[in-house]
């Protein structure tokens, strides 16, 4: 069989993405580098790089090149007989006449990413939303266009950036075929989020949060149990409970806090001014704030720090990205936080510092 013309691949692929956006079902799509705030005392994860803009050009020419990576594995199916499915044959045979992709981190994504029917996108890195409107519009009406079979596109997003944004180009911005946004809440309290410097109020995570749901999009709020440590567990718990009944968005979704080396509040916590919570003070907290937390949204645990054990040593809550439907599984919710307290939780090695 003769070999496809060689076409050079350079698409970029960022590196972080939610756990319920990414890993092999999710085509992810760079859009910016890095992060516009990065100055969140609790963040290592863009610490040491650079927030550069991405434009349309660039944006789309990564999307018409993962394309072709679509297109000639297709080709190459049915032409060796596999009636257009991806396998692995198909992919040696790709990879024979583009070796540089077997040195490009994207081609595994794209491949799996077809394998589970090419049905959702990442739109990377931090904080797609601060792009100019018209700019994001332009890249989303694309990668819609030249994807169709995607029923789900989906974005990280600060507070403050949608808040700022005028809600009629939100609503163009969903119409154009965004989703969702993941949008890190990580505390409602002032006091707070000024500690940690999140660059934003509560006030104003409420006005990015309800403005967010008037536009259309699925809103998917974080928080970080743990995060107030030993001195501001109470008003940490009670205000983020405050601030997402205020917005109810769709989900709700929990990312336990330990601190990593080189943070700010790592040297915190090592010359005593930050005291980490135990395992168990953790879910004394979730208790709090659970109790106060009147919402109709899905409560998720989906992340590998939610540790936390019941008693036949299992975890505790499901990792479902759907998670528990509030309120009517708020006391199931409950119920499983007083398990784990009688199971005398402790913090897994990984996290021990």
């Amino acid at each position: 069989m003769s070999a496809e013309p060689a076409q050079k691949y350079d698409f970029e692929v960022g590196v972080y993405r939610p756990p319920s956006e990414g890993g092999s079902a999710s085509l992810l799509l760079r859009l910016t580098r890095n992060c516009p705030w990065n100055r969140c005392e609790f963040c290592a994860m863009y610490k040491t790089e650079k927030f550069e803009l991405r434009s349309p050009a660039e944006v789309k020419g990564d999307i018409d090149q993962v394309a072709d990576i679509c297109n000639r594995l297709k080709d190459i199916s049915w032409k060796l007989g596999y009636g257009g499915s991806m396998t692995r044959e198909a992919a040696i045979e790709l990879l024979n006449s583009a070796p540089e992709l077997n040195y490009h981190q994207g081609f595994v994504m794209v491949f799996n990413w077809l394998q589970s029917g090419a049905k959702t996108a990442f739109l990377q890195d931090a904080n797609s939303l601060i792009m100019k409107t018209d700019q994001l519009v332009d890249i989303l009406q694309h990668l819609r266009n030249t994807f169709p079979t995607l029923n789900r596109v989906t974005s990280y997003a600060r507070s403050k950036t949608i808040a700022q944004k005028k809600l009629d180009e939100l609503k163009a911005i969903r119409q154009a075929g965004l989703d969702r946004v993941h949008i890190g809440l990580e505390t409602g309290d002032d006091e707070l989020l000024k500690k940690i410097k999140k660059g934003v109020t509560s006030e104003g995570h409420i006005k990015g949060g309800k403005k967010a749901m008037q536009a259309g999009f699925q809103v998917s709020e974080y928080w970080m149990p743990g995060l107030g440590g030993k001195q501001m567990w109470r008003n940490h718990a009670i205000n983020t409970a405050r601030v997402l009944s205020e917005i109810d968005p769709h989900y709700i979704r929990s990312r336990p806090f330990y601190p990593i080396a080189g943070t700010p509040i790592h040297e915190k916590m090592s010359t005593g001014k930050f005291q980490l919570l135990s395992a168990d003070e953790q879910l004394t907290e979730l208790k709090l704030m659970m109790e106060n937390l009147d919402v109709t949204s899905k409560i998720c645990f989906d992340h590998a720090g939610n540790y936390w054990l019941n008693r036949h040593g299992g975890l505790l809550f499901s990792q479902s990205y759907e998670g528990y439907t509030f309120p009517e599984e708020k006391s199931r919710v409950l119920e499983l936080i007083d398990e784990g307290l009688k199971a005398n939780n402790k913090r897994p090695e990984f996290l021990r510092l």
